[in-house]
């Protein structure tokens, strides 16, 4: 099949033509190609970002800050990646569909970064980050179409399992890089900035796409264009509760875990939250590793992805239960290692079931940002939710209301007939 005929005519369970380097190499530069992207996910709306807003505004007045500026740049982000797979899959370049945009969005993302860091008030702080998210959800959209773009269905559990090492050990080894930066926060921007430009910018050399210059070019108007961005869900059902139950399951679990720094310095009372960050980034990849390195090939192997999302949700959520009955240190680290566990098998199996409830070929990476606004959602908008939890209810409501919202996003993938 040529990739002019696979465009088409294929849906998210037809095999792509296969990579031009081939797949092993693709699945080798996917982990820090992820990697890049989610260790800002990790380190800034989880560490550099809060901390930042405490400097300015102080402890005590902080809560009320970072939730703003985190829901106004998390609605940015809702709307910026869907519409950068629109526009990567109607791009026509003799560097595929996706390249430019991945190292573009990688570059204005770098400088919106070092932005960031000289922000000084509120109205500052809410530019920079919302062009943050805007700029990396360009990069970030069209990274996500290299699977359906790629990767055989019968490969893609273990694609995911490897894709999800990268994206947690990012988000995760974000929050312990991002904690050595505690007091040097500008000099942790130009880290990130610079970290995630280079890594990109090499992935995307080592992994060339085909041109998509003979491509069919798509008559465009501005009604359909917009109008492509509802996926109807009577018509295709199971992308529906799939986009549901992720949405569900990662705000659960980065409504806790993302709200960490403040969690730790106003719940359980750590002097210096900072130096224990590092240690629970550790325990939590730990156990993230473990469980998605034996989830993501079993799930292949038994041809079954369901089973391991309700079994992620049982697992994060009897972690939970400690720190809501426990408020001690001790508590929060034993949570991490299980809550990482348990979240890690979700992520193995995710990423693999999100791609078999794709509608179509010709819009994987607008369909895929619409999916994956259920993942960076969660995660940029967890201080702005959190916060808002804690203003109205206190800290000890983050755990219920986290292990509720699992639950059900579990139950929300039971209704999916694409996969089992």
């Amino acid at each position: 099949m040529t990739e002019n005929t696979f465009v088409a005519k294929a849906s998210g369970t037809d095999d792509p033509p296969p990579p031009l380097k081939g797949l092993r190499r693709l699945m080798l530069w996917i982990i820090p190609a992820n990697l890049a992207i989610f260790m800002i996910w990790g380190a800034v709306p989880g560490i550099l970002l809060p901390q930042q807003i405490t400097l300015l505004f102080g402890e005590g007045n902080d809560v009320a800050p970072l939730a703003i500026v985190a829901t106004i740049g998390a609605f940015a982000a809702m709307i910026a990646q869907p519409v950068a797979g629109q526009i990567s899959d109607r791009t026509r370049a003799r560097f595929g569909r996706r390249a430019p945009w991945i190292v573009l969005g990688a570059l204005a993302g770098g400088l919106a970064l070092v932005g960031l860091a000289f922000a000084d008030s509120l109205v500052g702080l809410i530019i920079a980050w919302t062009l943050v998210q805007i700029c990396y959800n360009f990069a970030q959209g069209p990274l996500s179409a290299i699977m359906p773009d790629r990767v055989p269905t019968a490969r893609r559990g273990t694609f995911a399992a490897v894709s999800g090492i990268g994206l947690m050990v990012g988000a995760l080894g974000g929050s312990i890089v991002g904690a050595l930066f505690f007091d040097s926060i500008v000099v942790g921007y130009v880290f990130f900035a610079v970290f995630a430009l280079v890594v990109l910018a090499l992935f995307v050399l080592a992994n060339p796409d085909y041109p998509s210059t003979a491509l069919p070019r798509e008559p465009f108007g501005l009604a359909d264009f917009l109008r492509t961005f509802w996926v109807n869900p009577l018509r295709h059902p199971d992308f529906f509760w799939a986009f549901t139950g992720r949405l569900l399951l990662y705000t659960g679990y980065f409504a806790v875990t993302g709200y960490q720094l403040y969690l730790l310095r106003y719940y359980f009372r750590v002097d210096e939250p900072q130096t224990v960050i590092p240690l629970l980034g550790i325990l939590s990849l730990v156990g993230i590793i473990v469980s998605t390195i034996v989830s993501g090939p079993l799930s292949d192997r038994i041809g079954r992805r369901k089973p391991f999302v309700f079994a992620s949700a049982a697992v994060v959520s009897l972690g939970f239960l400690l720190p809501w009955f426990w408020q001690d240190l001790a508590a929060w680290m034993i949570m991490t290692f299980i809550a990482g566990f348990g979240f890690g098998m979700f992520q193995a199996v995710d990423t693999a079931l999100m791609s078999e409830v794709l509608p179509s070929a010709k819009s994987f990476a607008k369909d895929l940002g619409v999916v994956n606004i259920a993942a960076t959602l969660p995660q940029t908008l967890a201080p702005g939710v959190a916060g808002a939890i804690v203003l109205a209810l206190g800290y000890q409501a983050l755990f219920p209301v986290a292990i509720v919202l699992g639950i059900l996003g579990a139950l929300a993938v039971w209704p999916i007939k694409a996969t089992r």
